[in-house]
């Protein structure tokens, strides 16, 4: 168990020992664990901005890696980790759970056979209500707390307990907001059905839209939080269009669902959920239904099971979960330059815009953490 706050690490510790009946090691700096030739894989539950650089470190090292999402906390790193798995021959799995649910795969192919019909059009969105983070002084870390390796590869800061655990995501320096916490799976999902969709005519969903814009801002909260709390982003696939729809004050549900993705056909349409998926025909009515469920435990069994064959994982980083991870960062980056962005396949940046490339990356990693 490794983490570089001493409460939270020996407190998880004891929870190993409790559900397990044996006492892990309890380490403050992962490289110890790359470093021990009983170590088989790492598992990556950290804030955004580490997510790269140890999933790397740990292919380098010969481990496998089950990396939370998003892939990454930009663009490059993502890329980073995919040539990282590819060059060393790793198992790297991304946790969107749901890439595991035997439901949910029967709701895909559902849209696969071609019974809602001709899909042009998929919305995915966030209508689950956030709370303010206000605006909190700086202070002292807390004690037990190693604040410079928890900062690693981000700018140097002073201490803010809102920069810290939990609300860390509402942050350019360590998170990706909530497109890139919550949207990933949402995008994912709806990425995944239009594939499908596109399948049952014959035809492909291109691996990156063709044009990318996003439109909202810091509409609702006054607070410290840096990342939009009101936002629509669009992904043009050309023949497909992909929306993303974030309302973090909205009290109330879309489509029943506080979080959810739907791809609308002309003959009907189905609605995904964290916890059910319902199909409606071009009435709007009700014509199947079925729960998810829990799909968690699939989803780790699913990747120790790959540690053992080496087969792609359900989630696989490099044909999986970086594709859907780096659609989170390009809606965010459009949102960012305030206009609409064109990412060039060939040479993988926007050419000569150099305000949009700048977002492909971090303006600079703090050493020793570079990337």
């Amino acid at each position: 168990v490794c983490d570089v706050d001493e409460g939270v690490r020996n407190s998880r510790a004891a929870g190993v020992k409790q559900s397990g009946g044996k006492s892990p090691a309890a380490i403050k700096d992962f490289r110890e664990a790359l470093d021990d030739d009983a170590v088989d894989a790492l598992v990556l539950g950290t804030p955004d901005h580490w997510h790269a650089i140890p999933t790397i470190m740990a292919c380098q090292a010969g481990k496998d890696v089950y990396v939370e999402k998003p892939d990454g906390h930009n663009v490059l790193e993502g890329e980073t980790m995919v040539a990282a798995a590819k060059k060393y021959k790793r198992i790297v799995q991304l946790g969107t759970q749901a890439r595991s649910s035997p439901q949910l795969a029967e709701a895909i192919e559902y849209v696969r056979e071609g019974k809602v019909g001709r899909i042009r059009f998929a919305k995915a969105w966030e209508s689950a209500r956030q709370g303010s983070i206000g605006h909190p002084p700086d202070s002292k870390p807390p004690a037990g707390v190693d604040y410079d390796m928890w900062l690693g590869p981000a700018p140097k800061r002073e201490f803010n307990p809102r920069r810290f655990h939990g609300s860390w995501r509402w942050f350019f320096d360590y998170g990706t907001g909530d497109l890139g916490n919550d949207g990933v799976h949402r995008l994912d999902t709806a990425r995944r059905a239009m594939a499908s969709a596109l399948e049952a005519e014959g035809k492909s969903l291109p691996d990156l839209p063709l044009a990318v814009s996003a439109h909202g801002g810091k509409h609702y909260f006054d607070d410290d939080q840096q990342w939009p709390d009101n936002l629509i982003a669009t992904f043009d696939y050309g023949e497909c269009v992909l929306t993303y729809e974030m309302r973090l004050w909205s009290p109330y549900r879309l489509h029943g669902e506080t979080e959810g993705a739907a791809v609308l056909g002309d003959q009907g349409y189905v609605v995904f959920g964290n916890r059910q998926w319902r199909a409606y025909d071009r009435a709007g009515k009700l014509v199947q239904e079925a729960v998810l469920g829990d799909h968690s435990r699939a989803h780790a069994m699913n990747f120790i099971e790959c540690m053992q064959t080496r087969e792609h994982p359900s989630a696989d980083q490099e044909t999986i979960g970086h594709p859907s991870t780096r659609t989170c960062h390009l809606g965010n980056l459009a949102w960012r330059v305030g206009r609409t962005v064109k990412f060039n396949t060939q040479t993988r940046n926007f050419g000569d815009d150099d305000e949009a490339n700048a977002y492909l990356t971090r303006e600079q990693y703090r050493k020793p953490w570079v990337l």
